[in-house]
């Protein structure tokens, strides 16, 4: 073994290279304990992620643009591809809400444990007077529904409006009506696409998202009703946070379901956030 040989020869600089292969190896082994866990019917579905910003107006809107931030880093760093479907912007600063398809295999198995609530606890840099604000923003995770899951609309219920794109993606994203917006009038579920190149794709995709909306509400209903048989009051609520990151007085980012818990803010800020996701996972498979 490397190891043997290095004693052998009083070679220290085998040391790093030895260390290097074991966290190699140990990065493997926990990917591969993390996908063990991912045994639900839809976890090896693509997701489509939604952040909206909670009240505090600007303070909160620059909150989702850090979150998307964050989500995209995690997505970059484990191979996902992640396109954004909708965004409105904040007036000043920030992101009022955005819609992100995450594509890849388990994309939904692991964000799914995002699914909530996050706090910020800052100094804001919007308060001249350096004052320390809390702000709240909603993450909303959905699988990607495929053909084999069928979900019946009928036509007759949906009401489609067109109108021009906004933000980044050229002149003709910009001076054509190609943005759809797709209401399901009997829920009332609104869902929007403005970033692909004509009408008709804008339109594939708003369906899309509507199907994966639709059988989530289906999913929660059903998921209700056994709640109501067990006796459980289910809270939904800005104050259920389930995860506070605090940059001031201190630095700690605890995820209060799992009590796990990193004091490295900028890493998790830049997408570091396995240990959260396995944590989550974890307490589900013990359940």
């Amino acid at each position: 073994m490397l190891i043997d040989l290095a004693l052998e020869e009083k070679d220290e600089s085998i040391i790093q290279e030895v260390k290097d292969e074991y966290e190699g190896i140990r990065g493997i082994l926990e990917q591969i304990e993390l996908e063990t866990m991912l045994n639900g019917p839809y976890d090896k579905n693509n997701a489509i992620i939604t952040l909206h910003a909670g009240a505090g107006g600007t303070e909160a809107q620059d909150w989702v643009e850090m979150l998307l931030r964050m989500y995209v880093r995690w997505g970059e760093k484990n191979g996902y591809l992640m396109k954004t479907l909708d965004i409105l912007d904040g007036e000043e600063a920030g992101i009022k809400s955005v819609t992100v398809h995450v594509v890849g295999e388990n994309a939904y198995g692991y964000l799914k444990s995002e699914k909530g609530v996050h706090r910020l606890v800052r100094i804001s840099p919007f308060d001249s007077s350096g004052r320390r604000h809390t702000s709240f923003a909603s993450m909303d995770v959905m699988p990607e529904i495929d053909e084999t899951i069928e979900i019946n609309i009928n036509p007759d219920d949906l009401r489609v409006d067109t109108y021009r794109a906004s933000g980044a993606g050229g002149q003709h994203i910009n001076k054509t009506s190609s943005a759809i917006r797709i209401t399901h009038i009997p829920t009332g579920v609104v869902v929007a696409c403005q970033t692909e190149r004509s009408q008709h794709q804008n339109r594939d995709t708003a369906m899309k998202m509507l199907k994966a909306k639709l059988f989530e509400l289906k999913e929660r209903e059903q998921k209700e009703k056994i709640e109501d048989l067990k006796g459980v009051q289910l809270e939904i609520a800005w104050g259920s946070q389930i995860r506070s990151y605090v940059f001031c007085p201190y630095t700690l980012v605890k995820d209060h379901r799992t009590n796990f818990e990193n004091g490295n803010v900028n890493a998790v800020m830049d997408g570091d956030i396995d240990g959260y996701i396995k944590a989550y996972l974890s307490k589900g498979q013990q359940a």
